[in-house]
Formats: structure tokens, sequence, C-alpha cells
């Protein structure tokens, strides 16, 4: 696919300039305005030819980006899309139900939100009820007082994700993922404020392209840790997804001790792969989770190209659900609090119960809130049932997500994500540089995943800013002090959520729930249930799809439970 540029930074001799962007594919032009004082972060680059950069007059402009980004890689033809994308048809051109169901969904995240969407594809109401005012679950966002936004996790979108993908596209909205060159990047504990990289050439495949990015990578691993590393990969390249399943029960540290692999090349780089996945160190995180994310980094070209969403989730991503459903005929309604799951005699579900005193009823229902909270809203009546009981290993691991606004704009970072090998932060950015709505040529707003977590979410906002700022003391040296005595912070936000995706430790996947429970009418959603992407946005995408698709294959069953209950009724 042809490539019309990415701008990371610019030093162009002190002169101000008008660039030129031509793709060679698509005719279109984009403009690159810059003066003097605006230089932000790396490089020039104009990867292809199709590119063109013509230097012009000076111009007095601030710094004004039109387009600075990578395009969509070519993603539709693999396999693992075009298995999504039938999953997704497969509601649309299935047989339309004679009687619409009635589905009341608890939970306006990723897990509920696709669940509702696809339902309302197969022809059926859903409901879909979400306990606070704002939509996203663990991708909610807020605005503050001046009008900029705040996230709940710092967002990252895959080539590895099809589901996801897929659902951009279903929803026409391609345009508003903003893909960046294909690498990877470490910060440098040793070497205060330098990186070192593993760039994926585009005219290879896979996995060539992922072997050669860490054949080429001399700073981190050495050679013979390269080597070591790779004999103890091959069992898994070998052995497949009934090896990758089997790894489950030991830890990321146990299984590379297993395998003989040095030490180092935990602490170098799997460290830093723990903390991004699943917010916990190597010592706690399942092997398993590791696998699977290597291998779909390795076996897919594109698999580990990362995308931001070019703004806010709740706006750029949930609403264009939201109007989806609504279009159908489905509903959302938020500030809509489940207190109490409230059942039959035969210990199915009548209703549900809300805070406000409402009822809410319906022919199915689904539980797409984290598994903490199903587990505290569980009834009596199936907490021995083997399904549930089994959720008790199942525990949402905390995580806190940090925002910085600078008084200016900082010079050492990318126009991507950046793996900080911190002991107390896991993966930041730049997000006045990586994300079209918070664009600000003139000043930075970092976005930092402070995690492990548990020992710091208890702690006060001040604390937490104070440990973040000593730790990028180290990452911009000549640009920020713990003291601010360089860069001065004029405001931050912290978000803290005590349980977010659950802690994939070793011995949990056998605890993970299909969708369909096995009391009748009775749905679960949500990254912690069964499927293949564990805990991440792709995961909670699938879910609801798995959730969509049960209840739809249940359709005669739940229509003929209705007809009970109401000849029930009848006879009463």
């Amino acid at each position: 696919m042809t490539q019309f540029g990415c701008v990371c930074a610019l030093n162009l001799n002190g002169q101000s300039y008008v660039i030129n962007f031509r793709s060679s594919k698509s005719g279109k032009r984009f403009d690159f305005h810059a003066s003097r004082s605006d230089f932000v972060g790396c490089s020039l680059r104009i990867p292809n030819k199709g590119a063109t950069g013509t230097r012009a007059r000076k111009v007095s402009s601030p710094l004004q980006v039109v387009c600075v980004d990578y395009p969509r890689p070519e993603l539709d033809n693999t396999v693992n899309f075009l298995e999504a994308a039938y999953l997704s048809s497969s509601f649309r051109t299935g047989p339309r139900p004679n009687k619409p169901l009635e589905v009341v969904i608890a939970g306006a995240g990723l897990a509920g939100l696709c669940t509702a969407k696809y339902l309302a594809d197969a022809g059926h109401k859903p409901i879909l009820l979400e306990a606070r005012d704002v939509l996203g679950g663990k991708v909610a966002a807020w605005k503050d007082e001046d009008g900029d936004w705040y996230e709940t996790g710092l967002h990252i979108f895959f080539g590895a994700y099809p589901n996801m993908q897929s659902l951009f596209g279903e929803l026409g909205i391609n345009d508003r993922l903003q893909w960046k060159e294909h690498s990877m990047i470490f910060a440098m504990p040793n070497k205060p404020g330098e990186f070192s990289r593993f760039d994926f050439p585009e005219v290879l495949p896979a996995p060539i392209n992922g072997i050669w990015a860490i054949l080429k990578n001399n700073e981190m691993l050495t050679w013979p840790e390269k080597v070591k590393f790779a004999i103890g990969l091959l069992p898994a390249m070998l052995g497949g997804q009934p090896y990758v399943e089997a790894q489950d029960g030991l830890s990321v540290k146990e299984w590379m001790r297993k395998q003989g692999i040095p030490e180092r090349v935990t602490t170098e780089v799997f460290i830093a792969m723990s903390k991004a996945l699943n917010f916990i160190n190597p010592d706690e995180l399942s092997m398993q989770c590791i696998l699977i994310a290597l291998n779909r980094f390795l076996q897919e070209k594109h698999g580990s190209k990362m995308a931001f969403l070019d703004g806010n989730p709740p706006e750029r991503l949930c609403m264009p659900i939201v109007d989806h459903i609504q279009s159908l005929g489905g509903q959302v309604r938020l500030n809509s609090r489940i207190q109490k799951i409230e059942l039959n005699n035969d210990a199915t579900v009548k209703r549900f119960v809300l805070n406000n005193g409402n009822v809410i009823e319906g022919d199915a229902y689904v539980f797409a809130t984290p598994v903490d909270i199903l587990k505290l809203l569980l009834p009596e009546e199936w907490k021995e049932i083997p399904y549930f009981k089994r959720l008790e290993k199942l525990v949402g691991v905390p995580v806190i997500n940090v925002h910085i606004w600078f008084d200016r704009k900082l010079k050492n970072t990318y126009d991507h994500l950046l793996f900080s090998r911190s002991p107390l932060l896991s993966v930041y950015a730049d997000m006045s540089v990586t994300c079209k709505e918070y664009y600000n040529p003139h000043q930075s707003m970092l976005e930092l995943v402070f995690a492990p977590a548990e020992e710091w979410i208890s702690r006060s906002d001040s604390e937490i800013i104070d440990a973040t700022m000593k730790e990028l003391a180290k990452l911009f040296p000549d640009e920020i002090s713990a003291d601010q005595s360089k860069a001065k912070i004029l405001k931050y936000h912290v978000v803290k959520t005590p349980r977010s995706v659950y802690k994939t430790v070793p011995n949990c996947e056998p605890c993970r729930p299909l969708q369909r429970s096995p009391i009748e009418g009775f749905y679960l959603a949500g990254d912690y249930t069964k499927q293949k992407y564990l805990a991440s946005m792709e995961g909670a995408v699938l879910s609801g799809k798995f959730c969509a698709q049960a209840i739809v294959q249940d359709y005669d069953l739940l229509v003929a439970r209705e007809q009970r209950r109401l000849a029930e009724a009848t006879i009463r």
C-alpha cells in the first residue's frame, strides 16, 4: 500500500515551510505548515516515492497538521479479518425473527454496545442500560471545564484486532483511526532520554518482518540472548494453539526460566510487554497471554501496527454504535444502574430492578459489566452453581491513567506509543501529537498508564503526580525535572480504576465462562468471557458478538419460554 508520509518532528534550519504531501494512490494533497518555534519530536519521513516535499515561501502561521499519519494497512484480506467480517454479516443476512426479542443488557462498555449492535443487526430490540452518565465502560472519557478530555486508559488499536477493525468498517468510521509507523519504541533506562526501536519493514511478509525487527535491534538484546530466546520459542511455534493454551499454568517468569531463556530478556523486553498487556509484572502474568500476543504480532504482517483514535472514545467510537442501535429500533439509557437481579421461582431472571425503583423486563438478559460488578449482584441462588462459582478466581486489576498538561512542547517524544520501561509507568504518549482532537502545537499533554497500581490506587492524586514526575525526569532529562524547575505542570487529571480488565494470572483460563450461562435466558459478555483475545478491546468486541450469536441461536427456545410465561400468567 502506498504511504504518503509520517511527520514526527521538524528542523529545517530555523525557517518556516509549507510541505506538500501527495498520495500517489489517491491523488490527494496534504499540507504541513510550520514555523521555527513549532518543532515536535523526531524526524521528517517520506517513506514512498509518491510523496513529495516542497520548500515554499516563509509563512508566519503556527504549526498546523492536516495529515501526518500512515494509510490504513491492508487488513481486509487476512484470514482473521475475513472470519470477523463473516460473523458480522451473519447477523445482517440471517432469517428475520417473526417476533423480535427484547433483550435487556447491563453495561454500555464495548462488550455491551457490541452485543446490542449485533442483536439489532439480527432484527431484535436491545435495551442497553448504563449505570453512569457516560458511554464506554473501560474506554470512557470526560471533558473538563477547559474543554479538554481525559480518559480511562491509553487505548491502542492494533492491526491484529480483526473484529474491532471490522466494526469500524461496518460503522463507516475507518477514517477515525490514525495509523502510525510500524514500530515498537522502548525507552532506555540506562541511557536517560534515549530510545530503542523495533522497526517492521513494510516490504517483508510476516513473520519475516518481525524477525527482521528483532534481529536489527542490538541495543536491548545481545545476539546470544536472541538465539536462546528463539530456541525457547520453538515449542510455541511448532506446537501451535494447543501448546499456547497449555502454558496458562505458568507465569512469564516461570516459563522463561523453564525454557532456559536469560533473565535479561524478561528484564529488557517482557516487563514492559506484561505491563502493557495486563498492567502487571511478568512474575504474575500467565505466559499464555504473552504467547497469544506474540502469535498475533508475528503471524500477521500488520498485527503489531498501531493506530490511535482521532478523538475521545465516547463520541468518536461509542456514539456511532449507539446511533446504529437506535436507527434499528434499539434503546440506550444512561444513568440506569442495576440494583438487583430479581428471579422467578425457577431461578431464571424475572427482571432487573434499578436504583431508582424502576424495573426492566425482557425476553432475555445480558450482563456486560466487569466481572467484579457481576459478582456483587449475583443472586444467592446462583452462587454455588459451578459456572458462577468459578468466577471467584477472576478479579479485575487496578490501573491508574494519568494526564499531564505542560506549559511547553516537549521535544523528546514520538508520534507513537512509547514503552517507558519504568518501574512505575507502563506506556505513554504525547497526545498533543498523536491524536487529532487533542493536537496542540505549543503545549504537550502526556497520557501515561501507571502500573502496576495495586500499591498506589489508594494514594492521593498529588502523590501519584509527584511519583510520575520523578519517572518523567528520567525520560525527559533535558526538559522535565521532578521539582518543575524546567517544564511546568499547567494541570493534571488522575483517573483511578480499582477493578479494570481481569487479572490474567496462571490457571484462570478454565474459570472464564462461555457467553451462554446455565440459567435459561441469561447471558454474559465482557473480555473476561471465553474468546481468544483475552483482556483487550478486541476481546470485549468479540465477546459481544459471541453473546449476540448465542441469543440468536437460542431464539426458538426464548420465544417458547416467553409463551410459557404468558400462559402461566393467564392461568393465574
